[in-house]
């Protein structure tokens, strides 16, 4: 599981870092309230990355099928419509957003402090809504068709460029929020370039121009099947505008600058756990498939075990060492104490959400992806927006912040009910193939 574990967790890592350096810089350099401004533009930024990702889904799934298939005719097809589709959306979509920026901005918690930040901000990156858009099609095509090393190759090179020249734009150059949202661009230009030129490579080998085409039909599909990929990914959207808007309304700025920090310190633990448990995807899948169920049996017990021991680790350390974490990403220290006792609260139980995820995968491996969908949506969407509002109303900003482990609380204990029906769905499954070899 190691193998396919550390890769995973690498290429998540090297993917949130990518996101996590802005705020790095403008909170060291710039000041709190810029903090509280690319939080408040993180909505519009995962808009972005959500529906590149939908195509790029929809379009790998496509491909990989139609490879296996051997049918090349429909393999490029998708591949071309998919190119087409992203460039037309990643390119309408930033502008339409550009155009009604200053509201849509307001609308997601924007205050008259955040809002002139937020909007110099969100107006360079949505700039680079295409290259971001075709650095994922692209590189999730190559990716189905054999070369999965293409994908965490761009986004390491993005990162490493958007370290160094948020350094330079930032501190060098004291361009404040604008510098890191063009450091953010061009680091996803040297990405896009990278992916286009390894796609050019892969299109001259099956003479993908040969057959440029565009078809609604396959269009459709792409967008069908990358549907739940973009309601997943959105969803972190949706509780941003709640929670920016609600945490705006009783603390102000200062709650969403609170927010935003300790949500990019969470990353790290998030990292471990989904990085495991999709990991343990392929594994279950297999020995699925090949009917030895001892194994499959093994393996989701195994994940459990390395997911429970991993992040009772990762939570030890955070929750120790807090301070110095935050500290890296502001210099307030009053600021600091409030998000450091914030965050800890945050992950009070955080280790038994690897329970709830462990579910989540085991069900998508196992091909039940109306259940994967409605899971992975169940602990955001479902129970953590009402436990907040209710919590709010109660104890103010606080109940926000002991929203999390109410809601992580809950997700465990579904998780652990998942995970036992999916161990009963393994037995009937075992008992109907034997009852078949039997006969």
């Amino acid at each position: 599981m190691l193998r396919f574990a550390l890769p995973a967790i690498i290429s998540l890592l090297v993917s949130e870092l990518y996101g996590m350096v802005d705020t790095f810089y403008v909170g060291r350099y710039v000041g709190p309230n810029a903090i509280g401004a690319l939080t408040v533009a993180f909505p519009i930024q995962r808009l972005l990355s959500a529906t590149g990702l939908l195509i790029a889904v929809g379009a790998c799934t496509k491909v990989a099928k139609y490879f296996g298939e051997k049918d090349y005719e429909n393999l490029k097809i998708t591949i071309t419509t998919a190119i087409v589709l992203t460039t037309i959306v990643m390119t309408v979509m930033p502008l339409s957003i550009y155009f009604f920026l200053d509201k849509i901005l307001i609308k997601i918690g924007a205050s008259n402090v955040t809002l002139p930040m937020a909007k110099t901000y969100a107006a360079v990156v949505l700039a680079g809504g295409i290259f971001q858009g075709l650095t994922f099609v692209t590189c999730y095509i190559i990716n189905s068709l054999g070369n999965p090393k293409v994908t965490l190759y761009a986004t390491s090179l993005g990162t490493v460029a958007n370290i160094i020249i948020d350094a330079i734009f930032v501190i060098g150059c004291n361009m404040g929020v604008k510098g890191a949202a063009i450091a953010t661009v061009i680091s996803q230009i040297a990405s896009c370039s990278f992916a286009l030129y390894n796609f050019y490579k892969v299109s001259k080998s099956i003479n993908l121009m040969d057959s440029f085409k565009f078809d609604i039909e396959i269009l459709k599909s792409i967008i069908a099947i990358g549907f739940t990929t973009f309601v997943i990914e959105i969803s972190d959207a949706v509780v941003a505008v709640i929670l920016n808007n609600v945490l705006f309304a009783h603390g102000g700025d200062r709650a969403i600058i609170i927010s935003g920090t300790i949500m990019k310190v969470s990353m790290f633990m998030y990292i471990n756990i989904i990085g495991i448990t999709s990991a343990m995807q392929p594994i279950v899948a297999f020995n699925y498939g090949a009917g030895d169920f001892d194994r499959l049996r093994e393996t989701i017990k195994k994940t459990i075990k390395v997911v429970a021991l991993s992040s009772i680790f990762l939570w030890g350390i955070m929750m120790l060492y807090a301070e110095p974490m935050i500290a890296s990403f502001v210099k307030d220290e009053a600021l600091v104490k409030e998000c450091a006792r914030a965050y800890r609260i945050m992950i009070s139980i955080f280790p038994t959400v690897g329970l709830y995820y462990v579910a989540i995968y085991a069900y998508q491996a196992m091909g039940d992806a109306g259940t994967s969908f409605l899971l992975s949506i169940y602990r955001q969407l479902v129970i953590f927006i009402p436990v907040m509002l209710i919590f709010v109303r109660h104890w103010g900003v606080t109940g926000a912040w002991f929203a999390y482990p109410a809601s992580d609380f809950i997700a465990a204990i579904t998780g652990i009910i998942y995970i036992q029906r999916v161990k009963e769905d393994i037995n009937e499954y075992a008992d109907d193939m034997e009852a078949e070899m039997i006969v």
